[in-house]
């Protein structure tokens, strides 16, 4: 059976590193007898150029047929000046709205090679294996009413509402807790229900869906105390779920006390089968077409492609095996090259990747 993958390079360095996901994502797939068929289209910047849209109508069909998506990434400051509902980024939020994405995976995993690449200290990283579990398609990225308009004084006021209901509250909680069996059994609810309504709707849905899975820990944490405790004691963590906000910048943290964004994959999940898969760092417009991207993300990204929408595990594990190996000789690029050593190009990585998987 072939399976359909629809590649989203996007902007920046969004082309150069899903180049060589996709490499290693054909390499990977060759060696366990998967077949894939790959087409191309255009999101973000790339698409306002070309098409005067973030991301033409052909570009959702495209990926509703598809098996899965390989995006790069999106924007610039090319593109900043442009009206927020115009701007690349609306590109991404509407297919993830499109194809009912609700559910954002984001790993953050110290690989042992990369212990000392954190900006915290190497014993405080060791070992630290976390899921951040992102509610996607609602709260206050999508809630109405919104926008920036005259008060009756004649200021300038804007708005945003943060909405959620207990069905949206009660699938991704569900997602925590099914990863949660398959870890280490505890669920780190995040929230800010002490001044916020929303958040203690969110707890009492989570605690409901709770009841279901005896055998998984839940426990509460308020967003700001949860901030620190990230950088503190992240190695305690498990499965950490909350809403797109809180999800959206925690991600991030989580990602930096690895040592870097170039090394954080994510998976966007719906009901439909469709998976979307993307590095979490951003376009890197100040270093696109320089050949100093890290790809590892992207590859990593590839390998979540392979586990959750082909059910191709031994494959994915491959792929990370070949990453680490990678790591373990001693390879680095820009981002994580430490004093004295030589970064190595993105090509390059993808190279050595390729050979570690062949090996």
């Amino acid at each position: 059976m072939t399976s359909k993958i629809l590649v989203l390079p996007g902007d920046g360095i969004g082309p150069e590193v899903t180049a060589q996901a996709r490499r290693v994502l054909e390499a990977a797939g060759e060696r366990a007898g998967l077949a894939f068929d790959f087409s191309e289209e255009l999101i973000g910047g790339s698409s306002i150029d070309a098409r005067g849209t973030p991301l033409a109508d052909s570009a959702i069909e495209a990926a509703r047929g598809s098996s899965a998506v390989l995006l790069g990434a999106v924007g610039g400051p090319r593109w900043d000046a442009l009206p927020v509902d115009t701007r690349p980024e609306k590109g991404l939020l509407r297919i993830r709205k499109e194809l009912g994405l609700f559910a954002n995976l984001r790993p953050a995993a110290v690989f042992p090679a990369l212990a000392d690449a954190s900006s915290l200290r190497p014993e405080v990283v060791a070992g630290i294996d976390l899921l951040v579990v992102r509610e996607l398609t609602g709260g206050i990225y999508f809630g109405e009413p919104r926008g920036i308009a005259a008060t009756a004084a004649g200021r300038r006021e804007a708005r945003n509402t943060m909405v959620y209901d207990e069905d949206e509250i009660a699938r991704i909680a569900t997602v925590a807790f099914d990863s949660a069996r398959r870890r280490r059994k505890l669920v780190t609810s995040v929230h800010k229900a002490n001044v916020l309504e929303v958040s203690q709707l969110w707890n009492e849905v989570v605690e409901e869906v709770a009841k279901d899975y005896d055998d998984v820990t839940l426990e509460h944490q308020l967003v700001d105390s949860m901030a620190m405790l990230l950088l503190k004691e992240p190695g305690r963590y498990d499965v950490v779920v909350t809403g797109n906000l809180f999800g959206d910048i925690l991600s991030d943290e989580a990602a930096m006390i690895t040592g870097s964004l170039g090394m954080l994959p994510s998976a966007s999940l719906g009901e439909g089968g469709i998976g979307l898969y993307e590095p979490v760092h951003g376009s890197a417009p100040d270093i696109a077409g320089q050949d100093a991207a890290n790809p590892l993300a992207a590859i990593l990204s590839a390998a979540m492609l392979l586990e959750h929408s082909l059910d191709a595990p031994d494959a994915a594990q491959a792929i990370r095996s070949a990453v680490e190996a990678a790591l373990d000789s001693g390879a680095r690029t820009a981002d994580l090259a430490g004093e004295g050593e030589t970064p190595m190009g993105c090509v390059a990585m993808g190279d050595l990747v390729l050979a570690k998987l062949e090996a």
